[in-house]
């Protein structure tokens, strides 16, 4: 081989390598400034950045934009909804849970849910319970609940009118009914509010007498009135026996001596000189205490006569009646005008009183078990027919009506709907499934799977079509570092990046072997 030729090959190696080494280098830092360096570095006038980091925020929109409106789409979704499997596995689930739901043992609903959600369902309760008192009186005011009430209380009427009361009033039940009774009466006499109602009572009465126009006579029951007066007719002898029974004290004898003498004087003053003369001649101490001693020994006994007499009696009796007549044709309210400030309260006081004093009294309970026990022995023998044709349907319905609209019944229900609320609270739940009959959770998951499998279908695509796919994706990536997506592009791309790296040393290799032909060839041309 001349030196000629070995320096052509010497060539043609050197350009070769050279042209590969370039090729295989360029493409390596190629591939390395994809991503390096992660932050901008500056070398005298230059900036280097890697392209991936720089270009990052571009990056997430454009991969945000072919996710959200070509890769990721509603009609995607709802497409995706339809394949095989997707509905059997629905089934499976849902027949699972439910069963699971219902097989379950749960205790209260205080117990299973959080304290802030059971202080809102107190809250809720305790706003429900007016509105939903408000809500029923309002229906109670209807025609509608007026005839509910009526047909119903018909039908109960009809279905036992033929069943004896015996059958449901066994003895046991009737003891406890008296014992319970006794109860509710001593309770009910004794307490605050009975005896706030009474006063109450009384007080609006008398208030109500005391403006009232109308006469006492018209009041009073006539047979009150007759009453009255012959109690006052048979009081009469009475009472004149004991005006003579009077007349014999010495006390009285001197008032009525010093009474005697001073009309005597009155009489004497309005008299003549010698009229009046004589009348003191006539009229002494002596004479009038002769007048008081016949008074004493026959008065009692010429008063007993005098009234024996019918004119007498009859004169007494008819000024008797006029008198009452008289004293009960007087309006009330006159009657009350006398009676005002602390003698008005006291009459209302002493009524109360009385009224309490005998609803408290043993003998009122007493009477009242005994009246109980002759109903109950009453109602024993005979049926309920019997006892619901003693009020019927029409009357019982607009009593229950109108007192479904008082403000007791309203207070009643918003308590009572409370009460219960906080009840269910309270009370254990259990097992739903021992509520339940055998099949009813296959059947419950039977019937709602359509309907919910439906309405998924159908919302999906709205709540997807709700979603910003877009800027989800944006924000993902966005929030990746550059060393992860370096790892996740090279691990998933690293051998076509070595074979780009290979492939560079090739074409390096390939443009050095043509510069070497060309350079050879221009050699030769040259000579």
């Amino acid at each position: 081989m001349t030196s000629e030729t070995a320096t052509i090959l010497i060539q043609a190696v050197i350009t070769i390598g050279v042209g590969a080494v370039s090729g295989g280098i360029t493409n390596a830092v190629a591939i390395w400034m994809l991503f390096h360096p992660y932050e901008p570095k500056r070398f005298l006038f230059l900036t280097f950045h890697g392209a991936m980091p720089k270009n990052k925020e571009r990056l997430a929109k454009s991969i945000g934009k072919t996710v959200g409106e070509r890769l990721l789409t509603p009609e995607d979704l709802a497409r995706q909804l339809t394949a095989p499997g997707l509905r059997e596995a629905f089934d499976t689930a849902l027949d699972g849970w439910m069963t699971r739901a219902l097989t379950s043992e749960y205790g209260s609903a205080r117990e299973i849910l959080p304290r802030p959600v059971i202080a809102e369902l107190e809250q809720a309760i305790t706003r429900l319970a007016p509105v939903v008192a408000d809500k029923f009186v309002e229906f109670a005011s209807t025609p509608v609940f007026r005839d509910s009430v009526r047909d119903f209380l018909a039908r109960q009427t009809e279905d036992l009118s033929a069943r004896p009361v015996a059958d449901v009033l066994t003895d046991a039940r009737q003891e406890q009914i008296k014992k319970w009774a006794a109860g509710w009466v001593d309770t009910l006499t004794r307490s605050e509010d009975m005896e706030r109602a009474i006063r109450q009572f009384v007080e609006a009465r008398v208030e109500r007498l005391a403006g009232d126009p109308e006469p006492l006579l018209d009041r009073m029951p006539a047979t009150l009135v007759a009453a009255v007066e012959a109690g006052i007719r048979s009081y009469l002898p009475v009472a004149l026996e004991r005006l003579a029974g009077l007349l014999a004290r010495p006390d009285t004898k001197e008032r009525v001596k010093a009474t005697v003498h001073g009309l005597f004087k009155r009489f004497t003053d309005d008299l003549l000189l010698h009229e009046r003369v004589i009348a003191k001649l006539m009229v002494s101490e002596k004479t009038v205490g002769r007048l008081l001693d016949a008074i004493e020994r026959e008065g009692a006994d010429q008063i007993g006569r005098l009234l024996e007499e019918p004119l007498m009696q009859a004169e007494l009796s008819r000024a008797v009646n006029e008198a009452v007549v008289t004293f009960l044709r007087k309006p009330l309210r006159e009657h009350f005008a006398a009676l005002q400030g602390e003698r008005l309260d006291g009459v209302k006081n002493t009524a109360a009183d009385y009224v309490l004093a005998a609803l408290r009294d043993p003998n009122t309970k007493s009477f009242a078990i005994a009246r109980l026990d002759a109903a109950l022995e009453s109602a024993e023998r005979r049926t309920w027919g019997d006892l619901l044709a003693l009020l019927p349907p029409e009357k019982a319905a607009d009593w229950l009506q109108e007192a479904a609209q008082s403000e007791r019944v309203r207070g009643w229900i918003a308590e009572g709907f409370a009460a219960g609320a906080a009840a269910l609270l309270d009370r254990r739940i259990g097992r739903p499934a021992d509520l339940l009959p055998p099949e009813a959770p296959q059947r419950i998951v039977a019937s709602l799977a359509d309907p919910l499998w439906s309405w998924i279908t159908q919302q999906v695509p709205l709540v997807v079509s709700q979603l910003s796919v877009r800027e989800m994706v944006e924000q993902k990536v966005m929030g990746f570092r550059v060393q992860r997506m370096e790892e996740i592009i090279r691990g998933v791309t690293q051998r076509e990046l070595d074979l780009i790296v290979r492939l560079g040393y090739w074409l390096g290799g390939l443009v050095g072997l043509a510069a070497f032909l060309v350079n050879l060839g221009i050699g030769m041309a040259s000579r």
